[in-house]
Formats: C-alpha cells, sequence, structure tokens
C-alpha cells in the first residue's frame, strides 16, 4: 500500500470541494467548462502526424470518446480499460480488496489511477509504434523541405508519443473534475458529447455526400432530395436510419422508466415513508460502455496487427473486416440489406454472434460492477439502515433486509444487463444514424444526467427538505 500511494501521488489530482454539496449552478458551471474543452481539444492536431490509420474508425472513436489525429486520440479508452482489468481481477478473485470499506475503495480507485496512466503510455506507443498514428514515411519530402531521415522519424515517433501521453492525462483529469465539480462523470459527458455531435452531423448536413455528389451528406435532406429524384431506394435508406434512432431513444427511454420501488418507513417518524426505487437497468449504462469499449480495443489491435503483418485477429477491406474474430464481432446493417436485398445467411449468422456476445458481455459486466460498485444486496442494506429507514412489517434487521433485496438485485442486474446488451446489439444492427451503441449510452447517459440534475434543483430550491434528509 505504501508503494501504491508513493505511485498516485506523483500524479496530479483534482482535489474535490470541501463543502459536502456543491450548487447547483458551480456543478452547471464546471460541466459546461469541461464540454467545452472537450471539443476544442478534439480540434487540436497532433503536431508531426503523418498517417491517421485510425480515421476510418470513426464509430469507434465514439464509443472512446476520441477524436482520432488530434490530441485526444485515446479518448476514454486507457481509462475504461484499467476498470475492466480490476473488475475481472476483483471478480474472480485474484485481487483481494474488500471494497465495502473506505479504505479499500480508496485502495482501489488509487491502483485503478495507477493502472490507467500505465494504459495511457502502452496505448499511445502501440498507436504511434504500429503505424495507427505515424509520422511521414521515411524518405518522404516534409513541407518545409526536410527529406524525413529514419532518425528524424523515430524523433516524431517520440513526439507523438508525448503528445498522445498528455492528452490522456488530460482526459483523465477532465474526467476527475466533472466526477467530483460537476454532474455525473466525464466518461459519460465524453460520449454523449461525441454522439450528440454525430447525430446532429448525420441527420442535418446540407453538404453533399462524398459518395453520391448528387445527395446531401445529412439524412433528412438526403431523404427529400432523394424523393424529389424519384430514387425510393436511396430515400428508403435514409429515413430507415432515422427511424432505428427515434425507435431506439424510445425503448431506452421507457426501459430506463421501468423499475421496482420497495416501500419503506422511518422508524422513529411515525406515518411518514418513501419508495426505494431499483431500476430494471440496475447497474445503468456501465455494462454496455465496459462491453463497447472492449470490442473497440479487439477492433484497433487487430487492425494494428494487420498493419505490423501478424493478423492475429483478422483482416480488414478498408474499414470493413472481413474475416477472423472482428468479422465475427462486427455488426452488419441488416436493414440496408433487407432494403438493397442482398441479405445473406452469413449476415445472419454475423449478426447472431454480435448479439450473443454483446449479452453475455453485458451480463458478466453487470454483475461485476454490481459487486464493486457497492450496488449488491449488502451495500444497499447497509445503506437503508444508516438513512434510518425499514421495511414496514419486518424486523430492523440488516440480514432480513439483505435477503429482502437479494430477491429483487440478482434478478435485475441479470436481466437487466442482458436487456441492454440485447438493445445495444439492436440498436448496431438497425443501421442508425450514429453508432448504434453509442446512441444508447448517450440516451442512458442523459436521462441519468437529468435526474441527477432535477435532484441536485429540487435540494437547492427546498432546504428544508435537505436538512431533512439529512
Amino acid at each position: 500500500m505504501a508503494l501504491l500511494e508513493k505511485l498516485v501521488s506523483i500524479f496530479p489530482e483534482v482535489r474535490g470541494p470541501q463543502q459536502k454539496r456543491l450548487p447547483f449552478k458551480e456543478k452547471l458551471k464546471w460541466t459546461l467548462i469541461i464540454l467545452v474543452l472537450f471539443y476544442v481539444l478534439g480540434l487540436v492536431p497532433l503536431f508531426g502526424l503523418g498517417d491517421n490509420a485510425l480515421q476510418q474508425f470513426e464509430f469507434l472513436s465514439i464509443i472512446l470518446g476520441a477524436s482520432f489525429g488530434s490530441i485526444i486520440s485515446l479518448g476514454i479508452g486507457p481509462i475504461v480499460t484499467a476498470s475492466i482489468v480490476l473488475q475481472l481481477l476483483a471478480g474472480t478473485g485474484i485481487l483481494k480488496m474488500d471494497l465495502t470499506s473506505g479504505e479499500g475503495r480508496k485502495r482501489f480507485q488509487a491502483l485503478q489511477k495507477v493502472l490507467s496512466v500505465g494504459f495511457i503510455i502502452l496505448e499511445a506507443a502501440i498507436y504511434v509504434l504500429m503505424g495507427g498514428l505515424a509520422p511521414s514515411a521515411v524518405g518522404a519530402t516534409l513541407a518545409n523541405g526536410t527529406v524525413m531521415t529514419a532518425s528524424l522519424f523515430a524523433q516524431f515517433e517520440i513526439l507523438l508519443i508525448i503528445q498522445l501521453f498528455l492528452g490522456g492525462i488530460l482526459i483523465m483529469l477532465m474526467d476527475e473534475v466533472v466526477s467530483k465539480w460537476g454532474f455525473g462523470s466525464g466518461l459519460s459527458l465524453f460520449i454523449v458529447a461525441g454522439v450528440a455531435q454525430q447525430i446532429f452531423i448525420r441527420a442535418l448536413n446540407f453538404l453533399p455526400s462524398p459518395t453520391n455528389p448528387d445527395i446531401a451528406a445529412g439524412a433528412i435532406p438526403a431523404f427529400f432530395q432523394a424523393l424529389s429524384m424519384g430514387d425510393v431506394t436511396t430515400a428508403l435508406l435514409q429515413i430507415a436510419a432515422v427511424i432505428a434512432t427515434v425507435v431506439v431513444f424510445m425503448i431506452c427511454v421507457y426501459g430506463q422508466a421501468m423499475k421496482v420501488e420497495i416501500p419503506l418507513t422511518f422508524g422513529k417518524v411515525r406515518g411518514y415513508g418513501m419508495r426505494w426505487p431499483l431500476n430494471f437497468f440496475y447497474t445503468s449504462n456501465i455494462p454496455v460502455i465496459l462491453v463497447a469499449a472492449l470490442m473497440a480495443n479487439i477492433q484497433l489491435f487487430a487492425r494494428l496487427l494487420q498493419n505490423w503483418g501478424y493478423p492475429l485477429l483478422g483482416t480488414f477491406s478498408g474499414s470493413s473486416p472481413v474475416s477472423g474474430i472482428v468479422y465475427w464481432l462486427s455488426p452488419p446493417n441488416i436493414v440496408e440489406s433487407l432494403i438493397q436485398g442482398s441479405f445473406t445467411l452469413i449476415q445472419l449468422g454475423q449478426a447472431v454472434s454480435y448479439t450473443v456476445v454483446f449479452i453475455l458481455g453485458s451480463i458478466i459486466f453487470s454483475i461485476f460492477w454490481m459487486q464493486t460498485a457497492n450496488m449488491d444486496a449488502a451495500s444497499q442494506a447497509k445503506q437503508i439502515l444508516a438513512s434510518g429507514l425499514q421495511i414496514p412489517g419486518f424486523r430492523k434487521d440488516e440480514r432480513v433486509l439483505e435477503a429482502i433485496l437479494k430477491r429483487y438485485i440478482w434478478p435485475l442486474t441479470v436481466m437487466g444487463g442482458a436487456a441492454i446488451g440485447l438493445l445495444a446489439a439492436f440498436a448496431d444492427l438497425t443501421g442508425t444514424l450514429s453508432n448504434g451503441t453509442g446512441i444508447l449510452l448517450a440516451v442512458m447517459i442523459v436521462y441519468k444526467l437529468y435526474e441527477e440534475i432535477a435532484k441536485q434543483h429540487m435540494m437547492d430550491m427546498h432546504p428544508a427538505m435537505r436538512k431533512f434528509m439529512e
């Protein structure tokens, strides 16, 4: 633990607020500042970048909260990867930590920070050294007339790695600022920012499409243009993407509103009570973020391995996987294939394998997150009793309350994880305006953010209620 504390003390850290509750305006201010800073950093190009082989993986950049070719090309990938590794180690019992105690959680967070920095360095080196983000080729003539030599190439590689490292640290610090001073978490905010930007562009962009100059790039203007030209197939494809986006949005909002409410009463105050909500999506969007980030990393490493001459995970033709593991972990656009009449049984198998992996992965990560994020029955029972609440008609005993909560929490964890995985896969397979998983994450994140903002605003508007709840 002493070594871990020394390592953590080396890294910069964002201090949390000293007051117990921040005002609503203060949280809103810091959230907006970080959001604007994220967009600005996404426009800062990497100095010395020549070949950007990752640019074709735009859908992966949305999941990773990244902008390939900019200083934040790593996005949230290292942080999420570190979280996945630690959850796997903790869930399998390899890493022995008591996450129910304050000391155990502090040690877990410190270890996650150290591991995140390690993955920032590792992924920055892999992106550059394996050709994903590389300088101009040796022998090429630069803009100033200098010929790229082997030694100059190596210097530019180091420079790119340093820039990516600094961008990764900035993302990590920005995440801490939002978590401590803003609403929600920075990881969620960055995903929403990327998805919102992409949906806005793909829905309303009036500029010509690079593949079809006669049709606008945005789905809505392209739909009307295709109708005016009598191109029914193109019109159907454009409107299908919009409808799929709306359907996914509505299903997700409906699922978010589903919950089990456990009636509770204040033991010392008769006649007063409340309902303890347990959402159907019990672990929220965390399982989908972890599964999507894991699959995104697999595709990135597969492409980089192919560029290096070792296609161990599969091969690509352009930006599309054509063989190997990555082929069966990539979603085909079923709706587009049906409209164009090109649907095949191989696409059906690909869709089934993608859906199964997403559902199983979401269930596994949902269980891990429930156990490591103090969402298990024991932790919830302690929290309820500490608030002075109890279930009417039962003894005020932690063991009794834990046994009752287990009846709901475990089924909700498994069923909610499976449902959110299925919904994410459905969104990806229907060809929505943005990456389907990204839209799903954005809707859930915004819904949770709305609830948190509404709760914060209510507490600010009613000091008496805040005092009573304390």
